[in-house]
């Protein structure tokens, strides 16, 4: 719905009449404007409360025709000026192609149908600004689906020419995001359906599938071939038989991006009730291969002892079973269900959730010191916990200070704009300076503060971006640069990273690094770089990807890999027990070096 506001103003006491009003838009009666027309793909009603459709089998024949629409559904949405334009709730379209397909005994007839569909949408106009990919193009769009996979020559050469004549207009599915990254438009999540029939569930994952085809920046990065991905899905897609196992399979879907930005973040209600409502009152990570008690929930650090005593576990802790089952057995049970890019990202999560139970205790076998021992931990409510993923925000405190030996430290979790200026000011003659990006910041700063630390303009990143009228190229951008600064820092600088350090941690990070005295300290970061563009999948789920893609000048990429460090470091055991910051250690060590 577009609200507008249109009026009189009256300034002082009088009275004011409006005759003859007739706004206009661009010079012409508002009512003419675009926005207010209604696109006939939104006057289709017909399936707003079921598909109608029910595969009670699917055998590999079936299954192959399904691959086959599924890939052809989505290369029409993306390319034919009919749909692109907005003329066809797409969606709906497949709910009666459907049928037809299933009924289809043999290649011919399934060819056929292809064949009719097509011609139905009406003809294509030849395209006269339709460019061919370019030649300097990081990624082209893949078609090998339709020269390989024994098409007849008409289904072959039909497709073929609506690629060659596709749209060139305003899509109506698909567009630029404020940076460029793709914005998915039109997309019905269909929040009503918790569990969606066969029909909605197969276009959950035609949908998901073709938006990674065509959209994603880093899809030559996936560990599994994505032409692939269709033939795997839709058996579990279609037998899926209750709302768990819909978001299940989902949620098995998304992690085979590889992307960190991309997980279930709305609409699994069912995945999170089988994770338990309650909650421990330690937060855990994987230090030395171990899962470790590094921090307590309920009160702040300074009471840690305090707490641990009302716990039963201590600082440095290692647990090693739960309920009687192994922690590395229940790890090894739990990657299937956590997306991310890298193992890294994947033991992360998993180790912040291992104590969750649906129950209100577990039983815990932990190691300290050597020896053995049992105990009942009581688990909590969420909002019974200061609880916090990953690391603790210390909102109240600056964001700068200068340590012993006149050496600097930055953290950006909870720095302002404001503090830009007096950071220069305050730490400018400091022998070094540590910048603690184990963290999200809380405001960009890759310019206001990196151009602080570079002594002339200096280029530190590149970005490809999406072609949307030639979906699944992507080009390089030229690259993004720091301004130099006329009385820029001379001292040492250490950047800190870690598997907490994520998306715009990591760009900073890359920002900083351009400078030439800078070194990075810590561990493998989270491997997802690039703005993230939002997707609404039937049953209200909701997801999310690495839009852009986001390389070093040279070409190297971040993304899955991280941020590497110059110094490769993380925390110890002994370090957590005697609460130590091993890698901030590490960082003043350096500048003292230096």
């Amino acid at each position: 719905m577009h609200g507008v506001d249109a009026g009189g103003l009256l300034v002082d006491s009088g009275k004011v009449w409006l005759d003859n009003f007739t706004p206009l838009l661009d010079g012409k009666p508002f009512t003419d404007a675009d926005f207010l027309k209604i696109a006939p793909a939104e006057l289709d009603k017909n399936f707003d409360q079921s598909s109608n459709i029910n595969i009670p089998n699917v055998n590999d024949f079936t299954t192959a025709k399904l691959v086959l629409l599924g890939k052809i559904w989505g290369f029409l949405k993306y390319h034919h000026p009919a749909i692109t334009s907005g003329n066809y709730n797409w969606d709906y379209e497949l709910f009666r192609i459907l049928p037809k397909l299933l009924d289809a005994r043999n290649i011919q007839q399934r060819d056929l149908i292809f064949i009719t569909w097509i011609e139905s949408l009406g003809e294509i106009n030849p395209c006269v600004n339709c460019h061919k990919t370019s030649q300097n193009a990081f990624l082209k769009p893949d078609l090998s689906w339709v020269t390989n996979s024994e098409l007849s020559k008409k289904l072959e050469g039909s497709l073929l020419y609506i690629y060659t004549n596709r749209s060139q207009v305003n899509q109506y599915y698909i567009g630029p995001g404020l940076v460029g990254n793709p914005k998915f438009k039109n997309e019905n999540s269909y929040e009503h359906m918790a569990y969606p029939d066969n029909g909605f569930r197969l276009l959950a994952l035609y949908r998901y599938w073709n938006m990674i085809h065509y959209f994603f920046p880093y899809k030559y990065l996936t560990d599994k071939d994505w032409n692939s991905i269709l033939t795997q899905y839709i058996p579990q897609f279609v037998h899926a038989k209750n709302e768990l196992e819909y978001e299940v399979a989902t949620l098995k879907l998304i992690g085979e991006i590889n992307d960190t930005h991309a997980n279930l973040w709305q609409g699994g209600d069912k995945i999170e009730s089988a994770k338990g409502d309650y909650y421990p009152p330690v937060l855990t990570r994987i230090i030395e291969q171990k899962l470790v008690v590094t921090d307590f929930y309920t009160f702040s650090i300074s009471e840690n002892e305090q707490m641990s005593h009302k716990v039963g576990l201590k600082m440095g802790d290692i647990i090693v079973a739960i309920n009687g089952e192994t922690v590395e057995e229940l790890i090894q049970q739990q990657l299937p269900f956590y997306p991310a890019s890298n193992n890294v990202i994947k033991l992360r999560n998993i180790a912040l959730n291992l104590l969750r139970s649906t129950d209100n205790s577990v039983v815990v076998e932990y190691l300290r010191d050597g020896q053995k021992h049992d105990l009942q931990l009581s688990l909590f409510k969420k909002d019974k916990l200061d609880y916090y993923l990953g690391f603790r925000k210390h909102s109240n405190e600056s964001s700068y200070k200068v340590l012993d030996n006149d050496i600097g430290y930055i953290t950006l979790e909870n720095i302002q704009s404001s503090d830009i200026e007096k950071i220069k000011t305050e730490l400018k003659d400091t022998k070094g300076i540590v910048i603690d990006i184990r963290n999200y910041p809380s405001t960009f700063v890759v310019y206001s503060l990196g151009s602080f630390f570079m002594t002339e303009s200096t280029p530190f990143t590149k970005i490809t971006k999406a072609n949307f009228n030639n979906p699944g190229e992507f080009t390089f951008l030229p690259p993004l640069e720091i301004s130099g600064s006329t009385n820029p820092y001379t001292g040492k600088i250490v950047v800190l990273v870690n598997e907490f350090s994520i998306s715009q941690s990591e760009f900073t990070a890359m920002a900083f690094k351009a400078a030439k005295n800078t070194i990075i300290i810590g561990s493998t970061t989270a491997g997802a770089d690039g703005n993230v563009s939002g997707i609404t999948l039937p049953g209200g789920l909701t997801t999310s990807i690495s839009g852009t893609g986001v390389y070093y000048p040279d070409g190297t990429e971040t993304q899955r890999v991280g941020i590497v460090p110059d110094i490769f470091i993380t925390p110890t055991i002994e370090g957590i027990k005697l609460g130590k910051d091993e890698l901030l250690e590490k960082a003043i060590e350096e500048i003292n070096r230096h």
